[in-house]
């Protein structure tokens, strides 16, 4: 997880935004739906109950007045999910969105995956 946000603050750098901190309550959300994803055998934004990222943020508890999300599966090291993200026009947008702040990260190493979520925020 500290990596991803470690590369994540690379790219943002190198575009002239400043970098993510890591949040716990984004943390949590970004888990829990790595998690929801592989057990639900799902890969999608919103979940089989309709909840969405925006939702999931919120109901960890965190306070946004803006998000993002990416998600991704199958790739094995931090390096790699971040090379398809940065190669990936709407993922890379988010990871270069200055406006976030906050970042969390969720990795579910399971069958089909891993399962990688990335949950971005500003308060």
């Amino acid at each position: 997880v500290a990596q991803v946000i470690a590369l994540v603050n690379q790219e943002r750098a190198k575009a002239g935004c400043g970098p993510v901190s890591g949040d716990s309550q984004l943390d949590a959300a970004a888990r829990a739906h790595s998690e929801d994803m592989a057990a639900r055998d799902f890969f999608e934004h919103t979940n089989p109950d309709g909840a969405g990222p925006g939702d999931r943020i919120t109901s960890a508890g965190y306070r946004w007045s803006s998000y993002g999300e990416n998600i991704a599966r199958g790739q094995q090291t931090p390096e790699s999910v971040m090379n398809s993200w940065m190669n990936s026009p709407p993922h890379r947008a988010n990871i270069l969105n200055c406006a976030f702040k906050d970042l969390g990260v969720g990795v579910l190493q399971g069958s089909g995956g891993p399962w990688w979520t990335q949950d971005f925020g500003t308060k």
